[in-house]
């Protein structure tokens, strides 16, 4: 794998023909240490964000020890690259055999649920084993987040009394657990989800021993930048003390984004421009699925030994395939000057990006070289530095966030 100090340098040397992912473990690993010294409890990783193995191995070495896994492909995987990794599977719909083969094979004990038939289904898998953590998961609104987690999982109120006096009988160790979307743009999101839990513990009567913050503590986009991830630290931390829970319960959080989406970014070159659309050679069915499907934005930057001197204007992109869909609108800032053959840098895809990329019309083949500058964007080390050569101090996102 080549190594170099930065996009720019292997954009100008390489002259690559096909995309290039650049990869940042000193980003990850940066990330990772920021939560487990200040998140006021247990970081466990969500590996459906980004499911590397370098990825997990960097994280490991940076202390984070639990991992949430959604199938028991993910088990599998992180069983066989870290073998001293607790497993944690917080998908609350899973297959009887994957619950059995993460139990017997893998050692999972820790598993998620928001039904009664589900609980059902993990008691006959384990064989009604003793020594089971079962989350409940409530749902909770998502209204303060980008992309909503609401609709699909997450018991109501109107079940939530019943299922957690099941659960509490039958579990070694009760938790409850929640999402409040992915990207969450405030800390009050977590207070209100909070709120919710505090109802169904009181609700149901029952002792609870974990709380669960699960994933959307977010990134810095163009045009989302959010407080600082202390806020929302303290935020929980003030909600989960006022709990009516036991004296000895543990605080969880499930970071995915948070964790990997600074740790790659992407190389494309243009192939083609037509106005203010440029034609790359990735897109939609690569790593660009969130800026096709859900109007991503994410940070750009042109890669030219000499910088360029013409206005920022704004861009789309079509990707390499054959289909419409291959587009993703933006729009994309970028000097007005841009033109075909000249290497574009795409920011912040370490979460999402490799996990959705396809193979549709044979665009598959991508380099992967590590950088060691550092990336577009960042939450962690007082400075965000954004697309069009804007550099924001964290105070000033910080002060935007609050209008």
């Amino acid at each position: 794998m080549h190594k170099h100090h930065s996009a720019l340098g292997l954009a100008t040397t390489l002259r690559p023909v096909q995309p290039v992912t650049l990869i940042r473990p000193h980003a990850a690993s940066r990330a990772a240490r920021f939560f487990v010294e200040k998140f006021p409890g247990l970081t466990m990783y969500a590996v459906k964000a980004n499911p590397s193995p370098d990825l997990l191995r960097v994280l490991w070495d940076s202390g984070i020890t639990h991992y949430d896994v959604a199938s028991i492909a993910e088990v599998r995987l992180v069983a066989r690259t870290l073998p001293g990794a607790k497993l944690c599977f917080m998908h609350p719909v899973k297959a009887e055999e994957a619950i059995e083969e993460a139990y017997f094979k893998h050692g999972v004990r820790v598993f998620s649920l928001d039904s009664l038939e589900e609980l059902s289904k993990i008691l006959r898998a384990t064989r009604y084993a003793t020594d089971l953590t079962l989350c409940v998961r409530i749902r909770v609104s998502s209204d303060l987040s980008k992309l909503s987690l609401a609709s699909k999982f997450g018991v109501g109120p109107g079940e939530t009394k019943q299922l957690l006096f099941a659960a509490r009988q039958a579990a070694d160790t009760l938790g409850v657990c929640f999402h409040v979307g992915s990207q969450a743009m405030s800390p009050e999101a977590y207070a209100q989800a909070m709120e919710r839990v505090r109802i169904a513990i009181v609700e149901a009567k029952v002792t609870v021993d974990v709380v669960d913050v699960g994933g959307g503590f977010p990134s810095v986009y163009p045009g989302m930048e959010p407080p600082a991830l202390e806020r929302y630290f303290e935020t929980i931390h003030r909600a989960f003390e006022s709990l009516p829970i036991s004296y000895s319960a543990e605080l969880w959080a499930e970071p995915g984004r948070a964790l990997c989406a600074e740790y790659s970014s992407l190389i494309v070159r243009v192939e083609r421009r037509r106005g203010t659309e440029l034609y790359i050679n990735d897109g939609a069915y690569g790593a660009l699925f969130d800026a096709a499907h859900i109007g991503w934005r994410f940070p750009v930057n042109l890669l030219r030994e000499k910088d360029s001197q013409a206005e920022t204007e704004a861009f789309s992109f079509y990707g390499p395939t054959c289909d419409d869909l291959d587009h993703m609108a933006g729009p994309f800032l970028l000097p007005a000057d841009v033109r075909e053959g000249d290497y574009l840098e795409i920011g912040m895809l370490g979460a999402y990006g490799s996990a959705m990329r396809t193979a549709f019309n044979g665009f598959d083949a991508v380099e992967t070289a590590i950088v060691t500058d550092d990336p577009m964007a960042t939450l962690y080390d007082g400075m965000v530095v954004l697309p069009a050569s804007n550099v924001v101090r964290l105070d000033e996102v910080r002060r935007r966030a609050m209008r």
